[in-house]
């Protein structure tokens, strides 16, 4: 598989472009704020989200002023859930460095969280950039929508697959999916490609979500830890699957585990067990590689070249990857 920078290489000098205008795009007048928000900005990732967008931007009419507007949009909104979840979740790192919370106490990182998404409201509102801010405010809609559907199922235990695939939908799938329409939309597609490219997104999302929620579960072996969406009670697909092929005793069994000891690492290790004996792998990988398939089925129906080979590499980066 190519690392993300080969996939990157088409749209590299795009994307160094807009790392300094997202900075730039935080300032502040704040001595207290900018110290945080180049804090942020020190510890961004892959920058797969902007990808998304330039890659769909050049796919669907050509990259532009617009296009480095809408990822910094999606950047913002995204960074602001983020900084606020860190805060609901009583979380004190993020990939391995201390959360805002941690360092500057929750009422200073509720009020970062606040900064941002109003920069990023006004950034849009500035441009008359409308249409990207009716497709990312609909992302930020929906996946506080699926936050708050998942806390209703983890306190009774109800979920079953389509109530799964509805909150990866809203919480993970709906912000790769409004990066796909920003850059779609940017590039002055019509409303058909701008949905053709939303629904492209939303697949490689929730291909993207299960392949993660395998990693519990102990795919590949990464190292990774083990069962933390146990700990959170989070039921997702594998064990979802294996818990619909189980007796009645084995079903009650699992769940009294997962509502009453999904703090006990020999109880973690058996619903894991209990998970791969019934396949729930198997399944999950069947059913990530479907959707997988159907994004790259809608990819196909535009033109060859290099911004469809960088989107298509970038499905296969978030899908397949081992970690």
């Amino acid at each position: 598989m190519l690392s993300i920078d080969e996939i990157k290489k088409p749209i590299a000098t795009e994307i160094d472009v807009f790392e300094d205008k997202f900075k730039s795009s935080m300032h502040s007048s704040v001595p207290l704020l900018d110290r945080i928000t180049h804090y942020i900005v020190k510890r961004k990732g892959k920058q797969i989200r902007p990808m998304f967008v330039f890659f769909s931007a050049g796919l669907c009419g050509g990259i532009n002023e617009a296009t480095y507007r809408g990822a910094a949009l999606v950047e913002l909104l995204h960074t602001a859930t983020l900084v606020h979840d860190d805060v609901v979740d009583n979380s004190y790192q993020r990939r391995g460095f201390f959360s805002i919370n941690a360092l500057w106490k929750n009422k200073i990182a509720v009020l970062v969280g606040d900064y941002l998404l109003s920069k990023g409201l006004l950034l849009s509102l500035d441009n008359n950039d409308f249409s990207l801010l009716k497709i990312v405010s609909e992302a930020v809609k929906q996946m506080s929508e699926g936050e708050l559907l998942q806390i209703e199922k983890v306190r009774k235990m109800d979920v079953g697959e389509p109530i799964y695939y509805e909150v990866i939908r809203q919480k993970t799938a709906s912000l790769i999916a409004s990066c796909c329409a920003c850059g779609a939309a940017s590039a002055g597609a019509d409303t058909e490609t701008i949905e053709k490219m939303r629904l492209f997104g939303e697949k490689t999302g929730i291909a993207f979500q299960i392949k993660d929620d395998m990693f519990d579960f102990g795919l590949d072996d990464v190292g990774k830890p083990l069962g933390i969406d146990i700990k959170e009670k989070k039921i997702t697909l594998p064990l979802i699957y294996a818990l619909n092929k189980a007796s009645k005793s084995e079903r009650k069994n699992i769940i009294n585990l997962v509502k009453n000891h999904n703090e006990e690492p020999e109880k973690v290790a058996e619903i894991i067990a209990f998970v791969k004996d019934l396949d729930g792998l198997v399944y999950a990988e069947n059913q990530m590689s479907k959707y997988q398939e159907e994004a790259f089925a809608i990819l196909n129906t535009f033109p060859e070249g290099q911004f469809r080979t960088g989107l298509e590499q970038l499905v296969r980066f978030t899908t397949e990857r081992k970690k």
